[in-house]
């Protein structure tokens, strides 16, 4: 994994969970990012909110980080507003000419280019042909899906929380969280670890490229 710098513009975050093939819930495991404080800055005007106060993330009980095989934080700090990165999220359809883990996407339940709320889409990530639907939908906060392909099912969720700007403009921290179920999630993350996180945070990283220069055309 090949961490971002920090600076004034982008401080960036990762954690991930690796579960052993048996295990029973566990009451201290987080479903938050809130244990996961990132780096202060001495000025008071620059600092970002701690990850306690930030906004949880909405589990469906069978989707809880506590009862699954898998889960995934990372995180950034983004030089746009949220709307600008909500835009860039939304545009599925562009997913893949900026995101390389992104592949055939397909509209299900209506013509693209954009998410919708309850929209179905299918398309391939890690090489695995996913069917997905969009289930948590508030604009410029809180985006979410669901996906089921062989052997994998997730639930992948963004939250957008606006921060005070240092001066140069608008500032957002983005949240991604996934947690995973299935013998192929677990299977793929006990010999490749860090893939997905590895790969997230290149997501991130693209989509603060993007949205940094405005919404998409």
């Amino acid at each position: 994994m090949v961490f971002a710098p920090i600076t004034r513009q982008s401080d960036v975050h990762l954690d991930f969970v690796l579960r052993p093939f048996r295990f029973a819930p566990r009451p201290s495991m987080m479903t938050t990012p809130s244990q996961h404080g990132s780096p202060q800055h001495s000025s008071p005007e620059n600092q970002s909110p701690p990850l306690a106060v930030m906004p949880a993330i909405h589990w469906p009980e069978r989707y809880l980080p506590a009862v699954s095989a898998v889960h995934v934080t990372n995180q950034i700090v983004i030089p746009a507003s949220p709307a600008d990165i909500w835009a860039w999220l939304l545009r599925a359809e562009l997913w893949p000419s900026w995101y390389t883990n992104a592949h055939d996407i397909h509209f299900l339940s209506h013509t693209g280019p954009d998410l919708r709320d309850r929209s179905r889409f299918r398309w391939k990530t890690f090489g695995l042909r996913i069917t997905s639907k969009v289930l948590e939908f508030e604009p410029c906060s809180r985006l979410a899906w669901d996906a089921h392909g062989m052997g994998v099912e997730a639930w992948h969720a963004w939250v957008l929380t606006p921060l005070r700007s240092d001066g140069s403009g608008p500032r957002t921290r983005v949240v991604s969280e996934e947690t995973q179920h299935g013998w192929l999630a677990r299977l793929s993350h006990r010999f490749a670890p860090t893939r997905i996180a590895t790969a997230h945070q290149q997501w991130l990283q693209a989509l603060s490229d993007r949205a940094a220069s405005g919404p998409p055309q």
